[in-house]
């Protein structure tokens, strides 16, 4: 989602003047948009602040400085106490008023910190064209959570569940199509949460309703979305991932946990049985899906068979990627006030053990590429001469020989290697894989 945002920012931008340079030192104006989902990300928007600050006294050019994203939203006031150097705080929710406040703020006038909630607004001031540079591109249909996990800080700084319109949703798919884009990934906090409306009726549209119809649009080969709650897997999506080509055969669905006693303390609405049915259903409606999730080790009260629980789950599923952090305290969330914190060096060899078998898994499923064809979306220069890379179906990185002219295509690659993050091949046929 700060993908995208970022990307939005630089759009609304772009008409004020305004080109990407690859470095601060270079910027007139610097924008960090920020994480607060865990308390490292928070720390290094401190420390990269410290940097720019340096950086804008030791300047020949003025230099603006700006905080946008979650961080912006949960600490705004402490940001501008702690580090002067900051000209402008706006939340995630606000980035769209950017243009407005450096004016204001180039005169001397104007609030320098802006943390609205008011995402139907942000979403009606977007531009609606965007500039496309890749063969891939986030298209955003959803923002906010309504489920206010203990552990997340997710509704306190991205409010409330919004889905857009229908009709943006499309016109901002065809813009990137008509620009050569062939794979899109549909963003939001709860993306499965969508129910958006076309403008002037009043039925209600589900994400699986949605991915039929962006379906299509010439040009979209591929459809994604991510990430998605269990709550929200109707079986209307369940069933669009067997009926819809353009869906790719990879489901990113957070768990957490396998015990059913933390994930009623984490209020995840959903038990562990729930959670392998929806898999079990999901695999029955298309074979080949792969399974990716996140979990958390060490959330209060997390006993020795909790954690066991959690890795036989692991066992049951078989991922094929899985992101696991151990548990950070958010201030104002329900669980860091919990009793029974788990000690660090207790978090820290259970993320071990389940990080070592997590990866056994995924390099199992790498593995199981080889001598599989598979069709690859090329989406640029690889790191030696000669080579590209591009995304198998799984989002799995894969490295093969080929010509540049390739690059934005779906050609087909016999998988050779596989290491525990990418692929390698040979091109197999020469020629674009019909869609």
């Amino acid at each position: 989602m700060n993908e995208y945002d970022s990307e939005r920012i630089q759009d609304m931008l772009r008409p004020l003047g305004y080109e990407a340079v690859n470095s601060p030192e270079n910027a007139n104006l610097v924008v960090l948009n920020t994480c607060h989902i865990r308390e490292k990300a928070t720390e290094k928007v401190y420390s990269e602040l410290g940097r720019l600050k340096k950086l804008k006294t030791n300047s020949a050019e003025p230099m603006t400085i700006a905080v946008a994203g979650c961080v912006a939203q949960a600490e705004g006031g402490e940001i501008m106490r702690r580090q002067p150097a900051v000209d402008l705080v706006l939340g995630p929710q606000s980035y769209h008023k950017l243009p407005e406040m450096i004016a204001k703020v180039s005169r001397s006038m104007g609030d320098r910190l802006e943390t609205d909630f008011d995402t139907l607004e942000k979403f009606d001031a977007l531009p609606k064209t965007r500039n496309a540079s890749s063969a891939t591109a986030f298209l955003s249909v959803q923002e906010g959570c309504d489920k206010f996990c203990t552990f997340c800080v997710v509704p306190y700084t991205r409010g409330a569940e919004n889905s857009r319109s229908v009709n943006d949703i499309v016109f901002e798919a065809r813009s990137l199509a008509a620009q050569g884009v062939r794979e899109i990934t549909l963003l939001g906090q709860n993306v499965n949460a969508y129910h958006g409306k076309e403008i002037g009726k009043d039925d209600e549209w589900t994400l699986g309703r949605l991915i039929r119809h962006l379906a299509r649009i010439g040009g979209i080969d591929r459809i994604r979305y991510s990430t998605s709650h269990p709550r929200d897997m109707d079986d209307d999506l369940i069933v669009a991932h067997g009926d819809c080509y353009s869906m790719m055969p990879f489901l990113h669905l957070p768990v957490q946990s396998g015990s059913n006693k933390i994930l009623k303390t984490m209020n995840r609405g959903h038990t562990r049985e729930r959670y392998q049915e929806i898999i079990e259903k999901v695999r029955t409606a298309r074979s080949d899906t792969a399974i990716a999730s996140d979990f958390i080790v060490g959330f209060p009260g997390e006993t020795d068979d909790d954690f066991e629980d959690t890795m036989n789950l692991v066992r049951d599923i078989e991922y094929a990627i899985a992101y696991s952090f151990k548990y950070s305290a958010r201030p104002g969330t329900p669980a860091a006030e919990l009793p029974r914190q788990v000690p660090l060096d207790v978090q820290n060899e259970r993320l071990q053990k389940l990080q070592t078998l997590l990866r056994e898994q995924q390099a199992k499923f790498n593995a199981s590429k080889i001598g599989e064809i598979v069709p690859v979306l090329v989406t640029g220069r690889g790191r030696q001469v000669g080579q590209v890379h591009g995304r198998s179906p799984y989002q799995q990185a894969v490295h093969f020989e080929a010509p540049e002219s390739l690059i934005g295509k779906i050609v087909e690659v016999k998988i050779e290697a596989a290491s525990l993050n990418a692929l390698a091949g040979n091109l197999e046929i020469q020629r674009e894989k019909a869609a």
